[in-house]
């Protein structure tokens, strides 16, 4: 696959293993804020709750309906109030300790590193992340990912959100890659998939989970191994 010079990656539940860390995290923050004591029956009820409400405000982050403020505040303050707990206070300091612990957690999908060494020796490598950029950068680095990235970009730079034609192609532009020359990697059909393909950019798709779909990625594979044996 010689045509290829720049290989971008996304960073969340792609290398970065967001579910198991943010697990943690918001274990900690349940225990911290006493949570079973005011009420709610356990973490598992919280967190079944969390993930579905957060994934609902991402939703409609990454279409422009609400903005970074008001995502990082209500995923707790909604979800506090489902179980009879309304406290604007706490889920302030939820927020702010969630956006400050998180990124210091480090766990990455097996052979993360692997990958991306082998693949740094061949490509230059970049990120391209939905994420917020004060947590992204601290992710990168604390999860010893830094050395093989010569750039991170986030939505935030640019102010739109994958599947966004725009975040495509500024990373072009910032990273001096042509389009044929370039490969996107990621976890999500709409925002990493058809994001690269709306502008004509190579793709393989990373379907951990072996989800089905109707798309018709360039490549998928089930692991980040498998990304090897195509590049």
């Amino acid at each position: 696959m010689t045509k290829y010079k720049h290989i971008f990656i996304d960073l969340d539940k792609t290398l970065w293993d967001f579910d198991a860390n943010a697990l943690i995290t918001l274990g900690e923050l349940f225990d911290t804020y006493q949570l079973k004591e005011k009420g709610i029956e356990n973490f598992d009820c919280f967190l079944t709750f969390y993930k579905a409400y957060n994934h609902t405000l991402w939703e409609k982050y990454r279409k422009g309906e609400i903005n970074k403020a008001v995502l990082s505040v209500e995923r707790f303050n909604g979800s506090l109030k489902n179980f009879g707990i309304d406290d604007f206070d706490i889920a302030k300091k939820m927020a702010l300790d969630y956006i400050r612990i998180s990124p210091t957690k480090t766990k990455l999908y097996p052979n993360a590193i692997e990958v991306v060494t082998e693949l740094s020796m061949k490509y230059s490598l970049h990120i391209i992340t939905n994420g917020f950029s004060e947590v992204q950068f601290i992710k990168v680095k604390n999860s010893g990912l830094s050395p093989y990235f010569e750039t991170i970009i986030t939505s935030e730079m640019i102010g739109v959100q994958k599947p966004d034609p725009k975040i495509f192609l500024f990373s072009l532009g910032k990273t001096s890659a042509k389009i044929g020359e370039a490969l996107m990697i990621g976890d999500d059909l709409e925002a990493d998939i058809l994001g690269a393909q709306k502008i004509g950019m190579d793709q393989i798709y990373v379907n951990f989970e072996k989800k089905p779909h109707a798309n018709l990625p360039l490549y998928e594979v089930n692991n980040l191994l498998e990304i090897l044996d195509i590049l």
